[in-house]
């Protein structure tokens, strides 16, 4: 498995975090078939994990910490490897860094092994997307492609997959990028689709958040390869920074020689004072102009690699979107349901309600992450009919928010609360009519109610899909 036997048969690891995405399954499974001793700790208990630690039954050469972390796990270890939401300051990861133990993540493990070119995707939102639609272009252009990282894909076990010619499509969270900045590298092809305030929970200060994103660019070479939205303007400012090959993709500020632009109805490539059209934008079957965006940035992707535009036409023609992202669950006696559970930022839902012109009964709310909901609640008041809210803070928030403007208006309305995605559902099927929406767009976290978001959009989709009848 590209030298990671050599490198690591008969040492100690430590697996700080097991999780239930399948990255942490991807990181013990890589290191077991190494021949590596592991130790995986996490403090969430056996009946919490058990769906990973039943698809770890095979390797016998890994032990369990569950329930709580011990320290002479990370003070007896030749590495310790941690999950991207374990912050740099957990008190067990200091212990090790300050016993020069090596601390990683498995992005900067991958790119220490990889032997082909990266091609890395981040932004706060539209990651998934973009990278999935980039994989379907290099595939159709007869191209070997290995995924990483991408939604609940794992990354460490993929690099048995990858050969000298291939190439690999990686979604970097600012988690994962956090450890490449640590070891100095960036990818080979470098995305960044936007930046908004998200994970403010975690980082504490959007300056940290940024800091963490920048890496996307910051250790690229001249003859790398840098593609960002320059409509963005955190992300131009960033983007122009950077010593590689520049393209740009933009709706309304082109930059730089090279770009794709969106405008009057047609997608089009310039480069070296020639343009071709990639797209006329109405015969692209993704919804919403945030996924014109993200077809904009995967065929600058693609073009740059030397993909040629039929090719590009086809791969996005034959594309039918990721699952809970503005996916399509079933219509129900002419009322369509949406599941867009990984809109997780209030950014997020308000391009989810400009994606439709029909009327939207609204599925929202959930766990506070510290962002600001003034522009949701405004455009939850002009493009919804009705709204159902899980219970928690933002919810709260956003509620408060809506009454003061629906009363600067002169207009009542009340709203309800719901504790399960059932209840959820069977309120908003009873709110929706004929030619209706019912929309699952939270703009918030699923902690406290849900296992993760995924975890929230499985559940929404059972919900529509059994009988409305209580």
């Amino acid at each position: 498995m590209h030298n990671i036997a050599e490198h690591f048969a008969g040492k100690r690891i430590t697996v700080l975090g097991l999780g239930v995405h399948g990255g942490g399954v991807g990181v013990v499974s890589a290191f077991s078939e190494a021949g590596a001793k592991v130790t995986v700790t996490d403090i969430k208990t056996e009946s919490q994990l058990e769906l990973s630690i039943n698809m770890l039954k095979s390797f016998h050469n890994v032990s369990y910490v569950l329930g709580e972390n011990r320290p002479q796990d990370f003070e007896q270890a030749d590495m310790v490897v941690i999950s991207p939401a374990v912050q740099w300051t957990n008190p067990y990861v200091q212990r090790a860094l300050q016993r020069h133990i090596p601390v990683e993540m498995d992005a900067s493990i991958f790119f220490r092994f990889c032997p082909c070119p990266i091609i890395g995707v981040t932004g706060t939102k539209g990651k998934t997307t973009t990278s999935m639609l980039i994989c379907e272009m290099l595939e159709r252009a007869g191209k070997h492609v290995v995924r990483a990282g991408i939604g609940q894909i794992s990354v460490l076990d993929k690099l048995k997959d990858v050969r000298p010619d291939s190439v690999c499509v990686f979604e970097l969270s600012s988690w994962r990028l956090s450890s490449l900045g640590r070891m100095g590298a960036s990818p080979h092809v470098a995305v960044f689709t936007n930046f908004l305030p998200d994970h403010l929970n975690y980082y504490g200060s959007i300056e940290s958040y940024l800091d963490d994103k920048k890496n996307i660019f910051r250790f690229q070479k001249a003859g790398d390869i840098a593609i960002g939205n320059s409509d963005d303007p955190t992300v131009l400012r960033i983007f122009k920074e950077s010593v590689a090959r520049k393209i740009a993709y933009s709706f309304r500020r082109p930059f730089g020689s090279e770009y794709v632009l969106t405008e009057n109805g047609s997608m089009r490539f310039f480069s070296t004072g020639t343009k071709e059209q990639i797209f006329a934008t109405r015969t692209i079957p993704l919804k919403g102009k945030h996924n014109l965006a993200n077809v904009m940035a995967a065929s600058s992707v693609a073009l740059s690699l030397g993909v040629d535009i039929r090719t590009i036409r086809e791969a996005v023609f034959h594309f039918r979107g990721v699952a809970h992202r503005l996916e399509l669950v079933t219509e129900k006696k002419g009322v369509k349901y949406y599941n867009d559970t990984a809109a997780t930022i209030p950014e997020a839902t308000i391009s989810a309600l400009d994606s439709f012109t029909q009327p939207v009964v609204l599925i929202a709310g959930g766990f506070d992450k510290k962002l600001e909901y003034g522009a949701l609640a405004k455009k939850i008041v002009e493009r919804t009919k009705d709204s159902v809210f899980f219970t928690g803070a933002a919810s709260e928030i956003l509620i408060e928010k809506i009454q003061d403007i629906l009363h600067e208006r002169g207009i009542q309305r009340s709203f309800e609360m719901v504790k399960n995605m059932e209840e959820a559902v069977y309120v908003a099927s009873q709110k929706a009519q004929y030619g209706d929406i019912v929309l699952l767009s939270p703009g918030a976290a699923s902690f406290g109610l849900f296992e993760n978001e995924f975890d929230r959009g499985e559940q929404f989709r059972k919900a529509v899909l059994k009988n409305n009848e209580r």
